[in-house]
């Protein structure tokens, strides 16, 4: 990521989106419109906060599609300890989608995340990593749809 902060440090997680909430304003006008809104929804670097931090949530669920739609859906549960609901990306017209695996934590049962970016691309799409305990996804595509709750994978909402 190229400006969100999100790596194994000592003992723990290190996460900082403070670099990327700065540069925001000015990617938000560059962005399409279903990222914009993801990306500068209040809570969604809101750590501290339940609601609609992406901190914590956990891998449910990677479906692709089998048709020349280039459609992709994430799905997201809920911690128990820290969100209502899920979460469900479903992302248009994919060109790159990867999952890259950089080490391996053996204590933990799922993948969660630790933080996310979304930068605009030189096609007027966007990029959008998400950094896993685990794992990096990385996703090309025209525009993506975030939805919490109803839809989600925990079906609250």
């Amino acid at each position: 990521m190229r400006f969100v902060k999100a790596h194994w440090h000592d003992h723990g997680f290190l996460v900082d989106a403070s670099a990327y909430l700065a540069e925001l304003p000015r990617l938000g006008n560059a962005l399409p419109p279903g990222a914009r809104s993801f990306a500068t929804d209040p809570g969604h670097y809101d750590i501290a906060g339940a609601g609609r931090c992406v901190k914590d949530l956990e891998l449910a669920g990677i479906h692709l599609a089998t048709d020349k739609s280039g459609g992709l859906v994430l799905d997201f549960a809920p911690n128990r300890f820290k969100h209502d609901s899920g979460l469900r990306i479903t992302y248009a017209r994919v060109t790159h989608f990867s999952v890259d695996y950089e080490h391996s934590i053996d204590w933990m049962a799922v993948d969660t995340v630790l933080l996310d970016e979304i930068l605009p691309d030189e096609n007027g799409g966007c990029v959008h990593e998400i950094a896993l305990t685990d794992a990096v996804i990385t996703v090309r595509c025209e525009d993506l749809q975030a939805v919490w709750g109803e839809g989600s994978p925990a079906g609250t909402g």
